[in-house]
Parts: structure tokens; C-alpha cells; sequence
């Protein structure tokens, strides 16, 4: 008797699924956004985590060092392949307007002593990238801001140009607010509304109820399913999910936006960069009407 209770008693598992599998959350997705609740993921987050000890820096989730000893590889593919960097967790900061309306206010956080600025022929162009050093608006040589990098969008005959600039997280509230002030941008120009990064109440409930109750993993914070974040990551740390990430000017016709996150940028290193880009990248073919 005392031997057929305890078949009874047993947990019924099945036997085709492992201990990974059976340890595996139902709603992985749901899983992955609860745990970005603090610190948010690169697209290569998964890769990384296998692979570096992760660090918590600038509200992302980074891979420091790597787990094992692969310094030699890293270098052999610098010196004779190709090595990748994930570089989204900078911020990406986006000016459209007239061009000539974009070079003049540029000009004052800038100096052509410092080298190459964003009016060089062969930058404005958009074939290439460039790197300066900002200041504040007419405070050269002082009031250093930071390094940045930039890049154009390439000229399609219109007096409007794009213009992308890459910034630290550290430092991209303090650029931001300098671009603001020198292109008058006050008035949002859209609310976005972003969706929170935690699972709502309808995914808890629907992972609760899909969980065995034999679990010994909660899926609730402390303050239960209610539980949502005060502020939502992006980039450079929080940012409330009412506040513009957009911001236009009445009186130069500037659009600044932020970009954070939704521009992914990769570094390639190594005499086969450039062939692993033709490999990887192929031109699509354009059909005219």
C-alpha cells in the first residue's frame, strides 16, 4: 500500500524532456522584459551573457570580460579576420533641417582648430564618418562637452539634410539640453507613448496559470502582479514614458530626436571587414514605375 501511494504521489514528468527543457520558461519573452526591468539589453544580450561577465552600466547590461581566456583569438581576428563590436548602447541623436540652418548653429559648439568639423567637404558628403570634440555653444576653448562621432545622410537634391550624431550615455544629457538651446527647440513636436518594458498583468496572469503549481520560482515582485516601474530604460539610463523624445523648432525649423535604441551600431575590425560586408550585404534591386 505504502509503495502504490507513493507512485500516486510522484509528480508526473515526461520523460522525452530534459532537465534544461523542463526548467525552461513558458514565456521566455515575457521572462526576458521582466528581467530588463533595471537595466536593458543589447540585441546581442544573449550572446554575450553566455560568453562575458556581465556588468550594469549607464542603465544597460554589458559584457566586460569574457569568461574564458580568448585574447589571443580576439587579436588573431583583429590582425588577420574580422572582429565585431556592439556599440548600440550609444545614443544616437538625429537633426533634420536646412542645411545651411544645421552648419551655422553647429559652428558654435565646434572649432576648426580642433581639427575636422561638420562642414567638411568630404564628411558632408556623407561618404564618411567624422569624430570632433563639442563645447558649449561659443565657449571654445572651454566648456568641453565630449567626443562625438557624426555622419550625414547622403544628398538626394534637397536643400533638407539628416544628420546623426553618436554620443556617450554619460554624456548625451548634456549635448542633448546644448543642441536644444542652440536650435531654440522648446515645443515637442510628438508624444510618444512607449509600451513598458515589464510584462503586463495579462501575461503574468496567463504565465501563472500555465505554471505547474509545483514551481518553486516566483513570477511576482514583492508588491505582487501590480508591480510596475516607475520609469522606463532608455539609453543613457530613465526617462519617464510621457516625456517627447522629439523636439522641433518654430523659429529654425529644427527637428531634433532621440534615437536611443532604435539605431543599432556595430564596429568591424580586421583586414576582412570589408568582405564580410559584401558577403553579408546585398543591394537590392530598385524598380521604377
Amino acid at each position: 500500500k505504502q509503495a502504490e501511494k507513493a507512485v500516486h504521489q510522484k509528480k508526473e514528468q515526461s520523460k522525452t524532456k530534459c532537465r534544461k527543457a523542463r526548467r525552461r520558461h513558458i514565456n521566455l519573452v515575457a521572462e526576458f522584459n521582466r528581467r530588463q526591468r533595471k537595466s536593458i539589453w543589447l540585441e546581442t544580450h544573449i550572446w554575450h551573457a553566455k560568453r562575458f561577465h556581465m556588468v550594469k552600466k549607464w542603465g544597460y547590461c554589458l559584457g566586460n570580460s569574457p569568461t574564458e581566456k580568448s585574447y589571443r583569438a580576439c587579436y588573431r581576428a583583429m590582425t588577420k579576420h574580422c572582429l565585431l563590436q556592439d556599440l548600440s548602447y550609444y545614443c544616437c541623436l538625429e537633426l533634420t533641417g536646412k542645411e545651411n540652418e544645421l552648419l551655422k548653429q553647429l559652428a558654435r559648439i565646434c572649432s576648426i582648430d580642433t581639427g575636422l568639423t561638420f562642414q567638411e567637404a568630404c564628411c558632408l558628403s556623407g561618404r564618411f564618418e567624422g569624430s570632433l570634440n563639442l563645447y558649449r555653444a561659443d565657449r571654445y576653448p572651454e566648456d568641453m562637452l565630449g567626443p562625438v562621432t557624426f555622419i550625414w545622410k547622403p544628398r538626394d537634391g534637397s536643400e533638407y539634410r539628416q544628420l546623426w550624431i553618436w554620443v556617450h550615455p554619460a554624456l548625451k544629457q548634456d549635448i542633448l539640453k546644448e543642441l536644444k538651446a542652440i536650435f531654440q527647440c522648446s515645443e515637442p513636436e510628438e508624444i510618444c507613448i512607449t509600451e513598458p518594458v515589464t510584462t503586463s498583468i495579462q501575461e503574468e496572469k496567463q504565465m501563472e496559470v500555465v505554471m505547474s503549481p509545483g514551481k518553486k520560482r516566483k513570477k511576482e515582485d514583492k508588491e505582487g502582479e501590480k508591480a510596475v516601474p516607475v520609469k522606463k530604460i532608455i539609453g543613457d539610463g530613465t526617462r519617464d514614458p510621457f516625456k517627447a523624445y522629439s523636439w522641433t523648432s518654430q523659429t529654425t525649423g529644427i527637428t531634433i530626436s532621440d534615437k536611443s535604441m532604435e539605431i543599432l551600431k556595430y564596429r568591424l575590425i580586421g583586414p576582412l571587414s570589408h568582405s564580410v560586408l559584401t558577403e553579408t550585404l546585398k543591394a537590392a534591386s530598385v524598380q521604377t514605375v
